[in-house]
């Protein structure tokens, strides 16, 4: 047996899991007045972004690289170099990841180091300095 944790795509179901996140993140900005500016910044449907989200965050968080595979490379930075993110956007889209989180019941004890990394992710992208 091993002695190994689950990589927190394991600890979130997988493929299912990984899903799940993506589209409660997607529906928690649609609904969520303090998500309206990231809002936005997408097209009137969501449901190439949502696919777009889970592909990445699969090999993001140790699981198939599916997004390298459905879409080809990718430069998270480039992709986000057209809007205005600052630390309100950055904070607007970490409202809806952690209310994704808690909407999913992700496993409480994975849930901080999440936080963490995604808000070193989601700093790492901002655009603007505030």
């Amino acid at each position: 047996m091993s002695s190994t944790s689950p990589t927190p795509y394991e600890a979130l179901g997988g493929e299912a899991g990984v899903q799940a996140l993506a589209t409660a993140f997607y529906n928690a900005m649609d609904r969520l007045p303090e998500a309206q500016d990231i809002r936005r910044m997408h097209g009137a449907s969501l449901d190439l972004i949502k696919a777009k989200l889970a592909a990445y965050l699969s090999g993001w968080l140790g699981g198939p690289l599916v997004y390298v595979e459905r879409f080809g490379p990718m430069c998270l930075g480039h992709a986000h170099e057209p809007y205005e993110i600052g630390s309100a956007e950055r904070d607007q889209w970490m409202l809806c990841m952690d209310t994704a989180l808690e909407e999913i019941g992700a496993p409480v004890p994975l849930r901080e180091p999440l936080h963490k990394a995604f808000h070193r992710l989601a700093s790492a992208l901002r655009t603007v300095e505030d």
